[in-house]
């Protein structure tokens, strides 16, 4: 009996972990790039890119949904995510990573 108990503890654990190390990351993954938008970008350009806010309307901020914008290349939204461009502040504190869940994102707003 105590070992039956002891291997339904042991595969209980073991289904666990194997839980946390495919879908832990793979959460997280997903969710990189709309929570660096959320902190960094929706403040102007809005929760759907539109860029309909107070602040967006006042800079003149693009539709991130815009052809205009959905033709640039991932190097060109990195480069103006990176280094800014016009009103827009530089985010040079953002990893590489980031960077590519956020242009990541913004490719989402095309297919809404």
């Amino acid at each position: 009996m105590q070992n039956r108990v002891i291997w339904s503890c042991r595969a209980a654990v073991v289904a666990i972990l194997a839980a946390a190390i495919f879908l832990g990351p793979t959460a997280k993954a997903d969710d990189s790039g709309g929570s660096t938008y959320k902190a960094k970008c929706a403040a102007c350009h809005g929760p759907d890119g539109k860029g309909e806010t107070a602040s967006g309307k006042a800079m003149k901020v693009m539709d991130l949904a815009s052809d205009e914008v959905q033709k640039l290349s991932d190097a060109d939204l990195s480069a103006a995510i990176t280094n800014g461009k016009g009103k827009m502040p530089a985010y040079k504190t953002l990893t590489p990573e980031q960077v590519k869940g956020l242009v990541a994102y913004i490719r989402s707003f095309a297919k809404k």
